[in-house]
């Protein structure tokens, strides 16, 4: 998953951006490698806040990826983060927990997801700090984030998670707490000098407190941070003071 970084499935990737250099490439390209390398055989939930269905399917067009299909054959599922969460049903109410009914809806697709497909689902948070603006704790939120790996672990389904970095260089109570949890951090920022028309930003990939013993997956510091290049539906990935892609 997510070429040029070949990581592993079931596990919690936690994606982090700034306002100069978006991971909105990254999420999609982890959609499509997911869709292309499973076609049929496995479920996508994509859990969106800021962005509308009709975004995602224009983003992954792009990649001759056709969301209509999906969602027809039942392999994506679009669920609009914000309506459920600002709605507070009786069920949340009971539990005290604002997301309990979201929780439960995903648990209930990933089971029928594991019972007329194979595993190997693939769920994604976009994005977690959105919700954190518009007034929800950080406890809640993490809670969410804690049950949401939980059911992921059980169901042999991999978590995305994406957190945007609003100060770079401090580490807000969020990040922590995400970070905590995560198997991987997808680390993307803009380029010290800015942006220039040949590099987009730079990507890094860190271990998590969770990552596997033993991995294969190579890491990168900031140091060693891939560069990358933004073209129409896709990005070139290529290493610092080359211009040329070799990934």
């Amino acid at each position: 998953m997510f070429s040029p970084f070949d990581l592993p499935e079931d596990i919690f990737l936690l994606i982090t951006d700034e306002l100069p250099s978006p991971a909105d490439f990254a999420l999609c390209q982890c959609l499509v490698s997911h869709i292309k390398e499973k076609q049929n055989s496995s479920l996508r939930v994509v859990l969106s806040v800021s962005e509308s269905l009709t975004r995602w399917q224009s983003i992954l067009a792009k990649s001759n990826v056709n969301l209509s299909q999906q969602i027809a054959a039942k392999t994506f599922h679009f669920i609009d983060i914000t309506p459920m969460a600002l709605v507070r049903t009786d069920t949340d109410k009971v539990h005290g927990n604002p997301f309990h009914a979201l929780y439960e809806q995903i648990s209930s697709l990933l089971e029928e997801g594991n019972r007329d497909l194979s595993p190997g689902a693939l769920v994604v948070l976009d994005d977690i700090s959105s919700l954190e603006w518009i007034g929800f704790s950080t406890s809640d939120l993490l809670r969410l984030c804690r049950a949401l790996r939980a059911l992921c672990l059980k169901d042999q389904a991999t978590l995305i998670i994406r957190h945007h970095i609003v100060t770079p260089g401090e580490l807000d109570p969020l990040f922590r707490h995400l970070h905590s949890l995560c198997t991987y951090h997808l680390d993307i920022q803009p380029l010290n000098s800015g942006r220039s028309g040949d590099v987009s930003g730079q990507i890094a990939l860190h271990s998590g407190p969770n990552a596997f013993p033993q991995s294969a997956v190579k890491t990168r510091q900031r140091s060693a941070a891939l560069q990358y290049r933004l073209t129409d539906g896709t990005a070139i990935f290529f290493e610092r003071g080359s211009s040329r892609g070799v990934l």
